[in-house]
């Protein structure tokens, strides 16, 4: 005879029975769940307060592992403040080529013995200088330089009876070449003499 509470009794198809209690299971009944009570509904004449809306910024993006580095800002080693000064003014011409070729004649001489000095002063001798004051005072240094050396020549090569006269050629060949080289390089940096009229420099 079964029993009361035996699955295999006449009441086993009874509904109000769970039949998977024994085994741990859920019955349909217990899945239809407790309903819910009502929510109560916000009054609709309440208005509700205005949101703050934030400034919408664009998500930042994680760096990834692989991602390249971010390049440091450049800053300029040297900034020039004001733009560069040209060399020469506006109304000032370059020095005329006839100059340097005097230069050249000037450091020739040793040389030549003296016989490229003899042209460069019949060159410079019986005209007028440049009337810009950068070629003019160039002009008369090689004027002064070439007087004054044949002037020394002349005198050397009388003292040389004496024996005095070689080492008076010896210090003009000196002094001309220094003469020579300073001026091409006063010459060619763009600068006048500034006493042509020294004996020096």
């Amino acid at each position: 005879m079964a029993e009361p509470g035996d699955p295999k009794g006449p009441d086993a198809h009874d509904d109000d029975h769970d039949h998977d209690a024994h085994v741990g299971f859920v019955s349909p009944a217990c899945l239809i769940g407790v309903p819910r009570a009502p929510e109560p509904q916000a009054d609709a004449s309440a208005q509700p307060e205005p949101e703050i809306q934030a400034e919408a910024r664009p998500p930042e993006r994680e760096r990834d592992l692989f991602d390249p580095p971010e390049p440091a800002p450049v800053t300029p080693a040297f900034a020039p403040t004001s733009a560069p000064t040209p060399r020469f003014a506006a109304d000032v011409r370059p020095a005329p080529m006839s100059l340097y070729a005097v230069y050249v004649l000037i450091l020739l001489a040793v040389p030549t013995l003296g016989l490229s000095a003899l042209l460069a002063l019949l060159a410079v001798t019986g005209r007028d200088g440049p009337d810009e004051p950068l070629a003019g005072s160039h002009f008369v240094y090689q004027q002064r330089t070439l007087w004054s050396a044949a002037v020394a020549a002349v005198l050397g090569g009388l003292l040389v009876i004496v024996n005095i006269g070689v080492f008076v050629l010896f210090l003009l060949a000196l002094w001309v070449l220094a003469r020579g080289a300073f001026g091409v390089m006063r010459l060619k940096a763009g600068r006048p003499i500034d006493n042509p009229r020294s004996w020096l420099f």
